[in-house]
């Protein structure tokens, strides 16, 4: 699959050469995808896509430029680098744009060994929609569920090429398998909402629908009869489904992109406290079979593990060649890129240390607070890192769950906020994200 994609890759380069570039970089991507949807047992939509997608990125000198198209004929790629050359000798100078040098690029050029493609046959249409309307059954059996908003199934496949002028060539396969429910309980202004998704590699790993769909409906009925909790300052447990969203406002600040701007939260924070003593976040993009993972990122250099913070201490931006070589540094492979634009840093799969006790333990020691298993909206000063998000979930009270809560804000600091947190052991492994239920102390919350 993804051999047949090198052909149009290094047609891209060789037309960019003859138009006068003087270095090139070309991604082919050949997806497909079909996801389906059921309502009250039937058929509510059903959508396909395929199709190969390629973008070149061309350098005229420290001029770059980049372009895309759908279309693959021989006079379109001809096309595609004659405007490519164009555009960049118009561009302005940029000293930190360019490829890898060879010394950098990765000697591994496949994803063997890591599983991201499941060789099974793909789906047909009608054992999706079996398996949806499985999950909307089982949630709609549950007391108290007024109805199921959506139920869907999908799968979708990848296959990814990456050449360059400086010599790279490599590319691997991706497949994904899907199953989610929406679920309401209540009537009118009384409804709420809740959801359960569930996404693998392999087909063969993936949760029974009717799972799901219980799941989704039991969340849902949970939530029935919300209201608004008490203003004040209260601990905080991020539940393990919303805590990654924590971290990955972390991410966030130490992005090579913010830091080189200079408007990061964590731009004077390398070597110091960001995180609690004993905590350790890595990155690690060579698990097997992980969404996440990939064995070389999109500029050709080799995915690592990494500790991102170690001991609760910054260890690492996260770099790509043109972020790095503003601040003086080396990437970290952390490159990621579409078919039309630049390479950008980003991360892949995430640990964070968890530690020894349950959600459950957590909530009993927390006594009076808040437990928030959804949160809509946000605040957030990339600056300052002042933090402020719409929540809800449950009210804890004596470190037992009271009743369901909405219509709140949690506020706070999150330089402050992460060196407080406490993280339980209920982490998914098979999640690119490993982030546990978080607990934070002292926050602002804002109901009624």
């Amino acid at each position: 699959m993804t051999k047949a994609l090198a052909p149009v890759a290094n047609a891209l380069l060789k037309a960019a050469r003859a138009a006068g570039a003087d270095a090139a970089d070309a991604v082919a991507i050949d997806g497909r995808s079909i996801s389906i949807d059921v309502r009250k047992g039937a058929l509510e939509q059903a959508e396909r896509s395929e199709g190969v997608d390629i973008g070149l990125r061309v350098f005229i000198g420290q001029r770059q430029a980049c372009i895309s198209s759908s279309d693959t004929r021989p006079e379109t790629l001809e096309a595609m680098a004659a405007r490519a050359v164009a555009m960049a000798r118009e561009a302005p100078e940029d000293p930190y744009a360019g490829l890898a040098d060879t010394a950098q690029l990765a000697m591994l050029r496949s994803a063997e060994g890591l599983e991201l493609f499941d060789p099974a046959p793909e789906p047909d249409p009608a054992t999706l929609q079996e398996d949806a309307r499985r999950a909307e059954a089982a949630a709609q059996s549950v007391k108290g569920v007024s109805q199921v908003q959506s139920a869907s199934a999908a799968y979708g496949s990848q296959a990814i090429w990456l050449a360059a002028t400086n010599g790279f060539q490599g590319g691997y396969g991706r497949s994904s398998r899907h199953i989610s429910c929406v679920a309401i309980s209540g009537e009118g202004t009384g409804m709420e909402r809740d959801w359960c998704g569930e996404g693998r590699i392999f087909q063969a790993d993936l949760p029974d629908p009717e799972e799901v769909g219980l799941l989704a409906a039991e969340r849902a009925v949970a939530r029935h009869g919300a209201r608004r909790p008490k203003t004040g300052a209260y601990p905080v447990l991020y539940d393990e489904r919303i805590a990654s969203s924590l971290i990955g406002h972390l991410l966030g600040a130490i992005n090579g992109s913010a830091i080189a701007r200079g408007s990061s939260w964590l731009r004077d924070a390398m070597g110091t406290q960001v995180l609690p003593k004993g905590i350790t976040l890595s990155e690690d993009p060579l698990r097997v079979r992980r969404s996440g993972s990939r064995p070389f990122d999109a500029e050709g250099l080799q995915s690592r593990v990494k500790d991102l913070v170690a001991d609760g201490v910054l260890q690492s931006w996260v770099l790509d060649l043109a972020t790095a070589r503003k601040l003086g540094l080396e990437s970290t492979a952390n490159a990621v890129r579409g078919t039309s634009a630049p390479p950008s840093p980003s991360t892949s799969n995430l640990i964070l240390t968890q530690g020894d006790k349950s959600r459950e333990e957590l909530l009993a020691e927390m006594g009076t607070g808040l437990l928030v298993t959804s949160l809509i909206g946000s605040t957030i000063n990339p600056t300052t890192g002042d933090y402020s998000r719409g929540a809800s979930g449950f009210w804890v009270e004596n470190g037992q769950i009271a009743y369901p809560v909405n219509e709140c804000t949690i506020a706070g600091n999150l330089r402050d906020m992460l060196t407080r947190i406490i993280p339980a052991n209920d982490a998914r492994d098979h999640l690119s994200s490993v982030v546990p239920s978080l607990l934070v102390e002292g926050m602002t919350l804002a109901g009624e």
